[in-house]
């Protein structure tokens, strides 16, 4: 659930940046990041920008000179990616790693489990993985269900033109997480903006810190309130099986982590999958007439859009050898996951979708670790959201031409603002 602007852009440019903002400073005419980091968050339509492919083929682990005199390192093949994803021991998440640099401070940590290491991240890991099986979530299948088939009536009720990502995709997992959570409904819209706010790199230097800080101001008292009297969703279960054995910030923390993962990553999946649906008449038709092609065409398409671009950044913990290449000691590596997932290891045509497609596991998720503790439940909602939407209208259009998507630039999660739609 998130990953990184590449968090160097994210977090060591926002956060340096910050301070600069009283002045007028403007993030989006900043030149200082090199175009190597800047590339795997560069796409053209729904795919990465074709530089992407060359990067993978040529050199799969390229170093780069970053300023403030860090180096970093691209991963973008496929075996590489895992092989970094997968060493806990000799890389670092810890936000630790950040302070001190370029003006970040320790009270900058958003909690989670996304910048944390072992022991700390193993134990609050625990703590949420029972609630995440698919034996626990099942219990939420209905209310998806249903909230699915409320927003699919709020549209049918819409005259004219709909904007899919306002009435459909943002709602969805938005209702989802906050039922999960113990979250009011209410709120969904404040956390919408907060969690598209910290994912956008032109949305001002302090965009992503005021977000955050919002977010985490606005959690701390809902756990507060569940500490008084426990609920029965997310946060009541940790606090009334756990109690003292977790503290308000990490339980602010998870749930700041699960509601912005959750909402912005699956929201995204649920736009830019219509508008693979929408320009594939055929795939329209694949999964509205057959139940059991759904699965795979869900997999398919996380593999092909991959919307969390980048993966959490990796901060060597020690001098290590990653396909030939010697990362130093303290060196950043940023893992293309969008890179990574279209690599010939899927075999042939990868920078084409086919629902058909069988091959090894994609990194849509992550991997190892600090894979996505939520996967499965971004698996039901698309699921079940892209053939409820086929069957209720089967006449679906794009309402303008593809070219005037207004797709977002630069944006870890990667995503698309508005998808006006014509129902019939």
């Amino acid at each position: 659930m998130g990953s990184l602007r590449s968090r160097v852009t994210a977090w060591l440019g926002r956060k340096y940046l910050a301070r600069k903002q009283k002045d007028g400073f403007d993030l989006a005419k900043m030149s200082f990041l090199p175009d190597e980091v800047l590339m795997p968050l560069k796409r053209t339509g729904l795919d990465p920008v074709p530089e992407l492919a060359e990067l993978r083929e040529n050199e799969p682990v390229q170093r780069i000179k970053l300023p403030f005199g860090m180096t970093a390192w691209v991963v973008t093949g496929y075996e590489e990616a895992k092989s970094v994803l997968s060493a806990t021991n000799e890389f670092s998440n810890d936000f630790t790693n950040l302070v001190g640099n370029a003006g970040v401070t320790a009270e900058q940590n958003p909690g989670g489990l996304g910048f944390a290491d072992p022991p700390v991240h193993t134990r609050l890991r625990k703590l949420l993985t029972p609630e995440f099986t698919v034996r626990r979530l099942s219990r939420l299948a209905p209310q998806i269900d249903d909230i699915i088939t409320e927003q699919l009536d709020a549209m049918a009720a819409t005259e004219g033109p709909v904007d899919l990502m306002s009435q459909f995709a943002l709602p969805i997992p938005s209702l989802t997480i906050c039922q999960l959570l113990g979250v009011p409904y209410e709120d969904r819209a404040e956390f919408q903006r907060l969690s598209t706010a910290r994912f956008d790199l032109f949305g001002g230097a302090g965009a992503s810190l005021g977000a955050i800080s919002e977010s985490l101001s606005y959690l701390k008292d809902v756990v507060k309130k569940q500490r008084e009297n426990p609920g029965d969703g997310l946060l009541g279960m940790l606090v009334k099986e756990h109690g003292d054995e977790i503290s308000d910030d990490e339980l602010a923390g998870l749930a700041d982590g699960l509601l912005t993962g959750g909402l912005e990553t699956t929201a995204s999946m649920l736009a830019l999958g219509a508008i693979v649906l929408l320009k594939n008449p055929e795939y329209f038709e694949l999964i509205r007439d057959d139940d059991k092609a759904v699965n795979n065409f869900v997999d398919e398409l996380l593999r092909y859009l991959t919307v969390v671009q980048v993966a959490f950044p990796r901060f060597a913990k020690q001098d290590i050898e990653i396909a030939g290449n010697q990362i130093g000691e303290g060196d950043i590596v940023i893992v293309s996951l969008s890179g990574a997932n279209r690599d010939s290891a899927f075999g042939t045509q990868t920078e084409e979708f086919d629902p058909h497609r069988s091959g090894p596991a994609h990194l849509a998720f992550g991997w190892g670790a600090h894979r996505c503790v939520g996967a499965e439940l971004g698996r039901m909602e698309l699921r079940a959201a892209y053939p409820a939407l086929v069957r209720r209208f089967p006449n679906l259009r794009l309402a303008v031409e593809p070219s005037e998507l207004p797709y977002r630039e630069l944006s870890i999660v990667y995503g698309v603002d508005k998808l006006p739609v014509t129902l019939s």
